[in-house]
């Protein structure tokens, strides 16, 4: 696919063209239509920095209400100021800041969940289009975040109810599964659940899905929806079965053991207190 893209997502899937814009370490706009609902997707270098859709926007202001942040008073009040200073153009949670109601942390967390939820909703859609502008941004946002797409497509497609649309996508059952190697020895942050990394173990370029399914700890449909994700995401491809030449099994061997070193790297940093507290109560 050229990256000057557009499309049909009944042929290219919402996940695929996420995947495509994130290994290639694009920037600019991937604008998704689906009847009159229009969302709007930022990237930068393959990352999401943000994501908009006037009838998909989970509401800054609940959110804050939600967790606890502000007050439902608080919201009201600021609320009625924008109304009354609507010409300003000053965003919701630009007046929560200057009134110190919230920090920039504050905002940037919910902003992170607001754009995780609008993209989540987007893995259900299976009929649309798209069309990517490179390097290009309608609107300048005052804050952004940096999401993980694989990560972000993979939470998504964990929480769809339609096997069946995940099992569309998958090959026939005689199919062997191989990882995926990282692009330019790209190093992709990746945070993979205990059930997928059981899964991921079972691909090694010999077994089929039907091995998989043989070997897998997992209910038959369980390693199906976990083996989809993880295509989807990019993470394992079809190969030749026994496909295990050098230089592959080598490039192979290598992506497993970096993907293995993140894992425990994450579960030691979970695991280890802050060396600096201690000393500083001392």
């Amino acid at each position: 696919m050229d990256l000057d893209l557009q499309g049909n997502i009944e042929r290219f899937t919402l996940p695929e063209i996420f995947q495509l814009v994130s290994t290639s370490r694009k920037t600019g706009t991937l604008g998704i239509q689906r009847d009159d609902d229009i969302v709007m997707v930022y990237f930068k270098n393959g990352s999401v920095i943000y994501g908009y859709g006037p009838r998909k926007t989970y509401h800054v202001g609940r959110m804050l209400v939600e967790k606890n942040r502000i007050t439902p008073e608080q919201l009201d009040e600021v609320i009625a100021e924008q109304a009354r200073h609507v010409s300003s153009g000053r965003r919701l949670g630009q007046v929560l800041i200057e009134k110190r109601y919230i920090d920039r942390a504050d905002l940037e967390e919910v902003i992170r969940k607001q754009v995780e939820e609008l993209i989540y909703s987007l893995m259900s859609w299976d009929h649309g289009s798209f069309k990517f502008y490179e390097d290009q941004f309608p609107t300048e946002e005052e804050i952004t975040v940096n999401i993980s797409t694989e990560n972000v497509v993979l939470e998504g497609l964990r929480r769809l109810d339609e096997i069946s649309r995940l099992k569309d996508h998958m090959p026939d059952f005689s199919t062997t599964y191989g990882l995926a190697l990282s692009e330019s020895g790209q190093k992709r942050d990746i945070l993979l659940e205990p059930e997928e990394w059981n899964i991921l173990a079972l691909v090694d370029g010999h077994r089929d899905i039907n091995d998989i399914l043989e070997a897998s700890p997992l209910e038959s449909i369980e390693t199906l929806k976990k083996l989809a994700s993880l295509q989807l995401a990019g993470l394992i491809i079809p190969v030749e079965k026994g496909d295990s030449g050098n230089d592959r099994l080598e490039a192979m061997v290598d992506r497993l053991g970096q993907l293995i070193e993140d894992y425990l790297t994450q579960k030691i940093g979970q695991a280890m207190p802050d060396a600096a507290g201690p000393a500083g109560d001392q």
